[in-house]
């Protein structure tokens, strides 16, 4: 399946309505984008985003779906982990979901998770089955090399850029990893809901630095072989990330597991094109009704 239409101009930020539930302690924001009484679909942003990584896609399913996007411990709006060892581990953040998906009584809906949000739901529905229906996992490394979790723990333990103001902050904004082919009206939208005014009166990015200083190595491959339903891993066309190697170990596991490629895309799939990544997404859950 490959995914050809790239139409980034025709796409606004779809409309939401803020939420917050309570999760082992500590309290969790979710981006509500309707249609309330339909079907269910759920998104699960990657490291150091948040929620409107999703803003861009959820207009083409809110006809038919009831969208959310939630914010992960840590990040964007949700609550970090203040307590002097923070738990921020794969495990901890699919038990989130889980109590998550119990709060807002999520029955046979659609799990998107992206990057390493792929990778938590990945760890969620092979051990919380019965809820999800289906699975699209969006251009996560599902094997993070040695060297790779390194330089992360070696980025969450210094000090990040921080800025006088906010127009500082936009200007100097950039989606990590790099290599976004993004619209520059995206990323700054992007932005504008990335940063925030801390105590000392600085700008900095609102994610919590020690969800990179926690960080531990994951392999999940084995948790595909408990992932019975209908999943698609959908890779960017300029990203490396999905290799066929990648493809045919999952495949392996769960023979059932489509794959997707949406053109003129990198890592940020839901940010690069939008419109292909609707396409691909839509042709999934048509397949799998």
């Amino acid at each position: 399946m490959s995914a050809q239409l790239n139409s980034k101009a025709e796409f606004k930020p779809a409309p939401y309505t803020d939420q917050y539930i309570e999760v082992a302690g500590l309290k969790l924001h979710v981006q509500d984008y309707g249609t309330a009484g339909k079907p269910a679909i759920l998104c699960v942003h990657g490291g150091a985003a948040h929620a409107h990584w999703f803003d861009f896609i959820a207009s083409g399913f809110t006809a038919d779906y009831h969208v959310r996007a939630i914010d992960q411990r840590g990040h964007g709006d949700s609550a970090w982990d203040t307590s002097s060892t923070p738990d921020y581990s794969y495990q901890r953040y699919a038990a989130d979901l889980n109590a998550a998906v119990e709060q807002l009584d999520l029955r046979d809906f659609i799990l998107v998770g992206h990057s390493m949000g792929g990778v938590v739901s990945t760890v969620y529905t092979a051990t919380y089955p019965g809820r999800v229906k289906a699975f699209i996992l969006i251009d996560s490394t599902i094997c993070m090399p040695p060297e790779r979790i390194a330089s992360m723990q070696a980025v969450g333990n210094r000090e990040g850029r921080h800025y006088a103001t906010q127009e500082e902050f936009l200007a100097n904004y950039k989606v990590r990893p790099a290599g976004s082919v993004a619209a520059p009206e995206v990323i700054r939208h992007i932005a504008q809901h990335s940063g925030r005014l801390f105590e000392d009166g600085r700008w900095r990015y609102k994610v919590d630095r020690r969800i990179y200083a926690m960080r531990q190595r994951m392999d999940s491959f084995p948790y595909w072989n408990n992932i019975k339903i209908p999943a698609l891993l959908m890779r960017g066309g300029l990203s490396a990330r999905i290799t066929p190697d990648v493809i045919g170990e999952v495949k392996s596991r769960a023979p059932q597991v489509q794959v997707a490629e949406v053109a003129n895309s990198d890592h940020h799939v839901t940010l690069d094109n939008p419109a292909g990544f609707i396409q691909a997404m839509q042709e999934f859950i048509n397949k799998n009704k």
